[in-house]
């Protein structure tokens, strides 16, 4: 499936440039700048915004090959069930990459610049443009380390990549500014070409904010001085505290703007990792019935490891693997009797209040000032979470959050143990309080494997199953991954560049092994 879209998308990516190389001969006498094709003008920012919006958040295949493939399997919310995917076993395919870093570099960062090289600075457009600057590139930071980033998007021959410190303090000085503005500000911008919020500027001073807040504790290991005025602040400036201010990108079936994992979800290539398994059953979490179905046979939610070898996968023991395992809920796909009805205009997951509360209170173990105990917003991120999903009824979210269940062992074939002892009642020392911090927002930020996979990183919480193979000599059983390698794409095309960023790495070098700034475990 994968591969039959990429030979179709590579020959339309060839006949586009060929049309690009036939249609500028006159370009000398339009333009004086020959590196803008048009003028633009605030008429064209909410086409701009959209843009962005729509191509950074990662739409229909482009979720599969930039995030499903990669942090989706890193994070263990899916294990893949296509023997032909090795990513699952750490093989760095930079052909998948490209398209996500194309879908950054190429189809939402230029417009992004394009607002903030035009847009009045003191204005909401700037300011929201900002926002989602940060937005797009923390993603691409945190799989990559170094980045090209300050001068991203200039007509230059090489373009250097920057140390991921110095632009995590870009980050978080264009979110003070960005919140300053907007608070100034008498309305947001954008209308409803903001697929987020319709330009709410009170929803987006709390996304920036809230955005702020996760960066934050981000770099609590790597420069806790910072992370702690910057948390602060950010918790002074009003975060996303209820379902209503959770960010959500509109999709668009008739448009072809599909819902990522909605799209893929019936090519039968990815199941429930044993991981969510062993957490959602040992629970008798409600949101597992939500997050993911029973099976086609068998009628239970089944997980499958991350790591599996091609023979494992074809195997008799996990022949009837896609039959049995648990596809996606019916958010994203509705059961049918010839396989699954995708939900193709279901919005797309950003960010939910309830990730902001969990941040809340891991900021509170740390001795920051987050408006609250530690233990109250840890119980507040579970709730919060619960009626995210349509999980209402208070009693018996009440009944979860005091419950002692554990994590229980998967029963698969290959006999993996329980994932761990941590109950879901608070615990009396600080060490349970973090694991179970972190085994909550980890449930409760499915299915961004994104963010999943950096916090993992930075937490080692939960505590996930190694992989069963590791096909990446830099990955020894036993490891887990900590970036992805730069693209041979860029070492080709911008050596130079390029190089500044294995400098910057420090002596791991480029390795998938090698941890980023921010990851001191």
């Amino acid at each position: 499936m994968l591969q039959q879209k990429l030979k179709s998308l590579l020959g339309a990516a060839l006949v586009f440039s060929i049309c690009i190389v036939g249609c500028t001969k006159d370009f000398k006498e339009l333009n004086t700048d020959k590196t803008k094709l048009t003028s633009v003008g605030k008429g064209e920012f909410p086409y701009l915004f959209s843009k962005a919006q729509s191509e950074s958040s990662q739409n229909f295949w482009k979720y599969q090959v930039s995030q499903n493939l990669f942090s989706d399997l890193y994070a263990q919310y899916f294990a893949t069930t296509a023997s032909y995917f090795p990513s699952d076993r750490y093989t760095m395919r930079h052909d998948w990459l490209n398209f996500f870093w194309n879908s950054i570099y190429v189809e939402a960062a230029p417009q992004l610049k394009s607002i903030l090289d035009n847009a009045d600075k003191s204005s909401a457009e700037y300011a929201m443009a900002n926002i989602w600057w940060v937005w797009t590139f923390h993603r691409v930071t945190d799989y990559w380390g170094p980045i090209p980033y300050f001068q991203a998007c200039e007509p230059l021959k090489v373009v250097p990549y920057d140390a991921q410190d110095k632009i995590y303090d870009d980050f978080f000085a264009r979110l003070a500014d960005a919140s300053a503005k907007l608070k100034a500000s008498t309305a947001g911008a954008y209308g409803n070409f903001d697929l987020i919020y319709g330009g709410d500027k009170d929803k987006w001073i709390r996304f920036a904010n809230s955005l702020r807040l996760r960066l934050a504790l981000r770099i609590s290991k790597a420069n806790p001085g910072k992370a702690k005025t910057e948390a602060e602040d950010a918790i002074a400036g009003g975060v996303m505290e209820t379902n209503a201010h959770d960010a959500l990108v509109k999709r668009n079936e008739a448009g072809s703007d599909f819902n990522g994992l909605a799209a893929i979800c019936n090519w039968n290539e990815f199941r429930m990792s044993a991981s969510m398994e062993s957490v959602l059953k040992g629970y008798s979490d409600p949101r597992i019935g939500i997050y993911f179905q029973p099976g086609k046979t068998g009628g239970g939610y089944e997980g499958i490891r991350n790591g599996l070898s091609s023979s494992q996968l074809t195997s008799p023991a996990y022949a009837d693997r896609n039959d049995v395992g648990s596809n996606v809920g019916t958010r994203w796909a509705l059961p049918v009797t010839s396989g699954f009805d995708r939900q193709l205009s279901v919005s797309q997951n950003v960010t939910p209040a309830a990730e902001s509360w969990f941040l809340r209170a891991e900021g509170a173990l740390n001795g920051w000032n987050m408006g609250s105990t530690a233990q109250a917003a840890y119980e507040k991120g579970i709730d919060i979470s619960m009626r995210q999903w349509g999980i209402t009824d208070a009693m018996a979210i009440a009944s979860y959050i005091q419950s002692t269940k554990t994590p229980v062992a998967p029963g698969d074939p290959i006999n993996s143990p329980a994932l761990s002892n941590i109950p879901i009642k608070w615990g009396a020392t600080e060490a349970a309080q973090r694991e179970q911090i972190g085994t909550q927002k980890w449930i409760a930020l499915y299915p961004d494997g994104y963010e999943g996979w950096a916090e993992f990183r930075r937490t080692r919480f939960p505590k996930l199953y190694s992989i069963v193979n590791s096909d990446n000599t830099e990955l020894p059983a036993g490891t887990f991954i900590r970036r992805v390698t730069f693209l041979p794409n860029e070492k080709s095309a911008n050596a130079a560049g390029v190089a500044a960023g294995v400098t910057a790495l420090g002596s791991s070098g480029d390795k998938a092994s090698t941890a980023l700034w921010w990851d001191k475990n």
